[in-house]
């Protein structure tokens, strides 16, 4: 059963490539990102702490991430297999995160890292805020969520690289070729 986490800068493709993974290996596909979006327009308290970091590039803190994360893996029904987008962003997290994976026999079996120029990472946020209208894609937040990334998130690729369980892809291309790398990526790491 596949339990993968896609790691990767904001604008990546994360989302895009989480979905497709999951509906082909047949486990649900959790973005952080968009349950987090989905508790800010219901007005729930998770959304409500959460909005104003979102709004600013910031990442949202920790206890309020664990908490919604928490509740969607293991809810009253754990999932057995799962595509992680958007958690962890944080070594802390990702202790807390493999912590959990041991003592619920529910560790990552593959951490995929998509790699995007820069460049291409700040022109397809853009796009994508002025093609869906998303807030938090302006110009600011996009070079803050940069910043954030290489600040906080970066450093699991070394966290997981040591586990044994990371592969990075090219995520420059069109859907279809992104898909098949990450795919041939979690083959090989099955297969080892």
């Amino acid at each position: 059963m596949l339990r993968a986490l896609l790691l990767a800068p904001p604008g990546a493709g994360k989302g895009t490539q989480g979905e497709l993974l999951a509906k082909e290996r047949g486990v649900p596909h959790l973005a952080t990102g968009d349950m987090l979006r989905r508790h800010v327009a219901e007005g729930t308290d998770i959304g409500k702490q959460a909005q104003a970091y979102m709004e600013k590039g910031e990442l949202v803190p920790d206890e309020v991430v664990n908490q919604l994360v928490g509740q969607a893996v293991a809810g009253d029904t754990p999932l057995d297999g799962f595509v992680l987008d958007g958690f962890p962003r944080t070594l802390e997290q990702a202790q807390l995160a493999y912590d959990w994976g041991q003592a619920n026999n529910r560790t990552f079996n593959a951490v995929v890292s998509l790699v995007v120029p820069e460049d291409e990472l700040v022109r397809r946020m853009l796009a994508r805020g002025e093609q869906h209208g998303r807030a938090d894609d302006t110009e600011e937040t996009v070079h803050r969520r940069q910043l954030v990334y290489e600040e906080s998130t970066k450093p699991l690729l070394e966290f997981y690289r040591q586990r044994g369980i990371l592969t990075e892809v090219d995520g420059v291309g069109t859907v279809d070729e992104v898909a098949a790398r990450i795919r041939a990526a979690i083959d090989a790491l099955s297969a080892d």
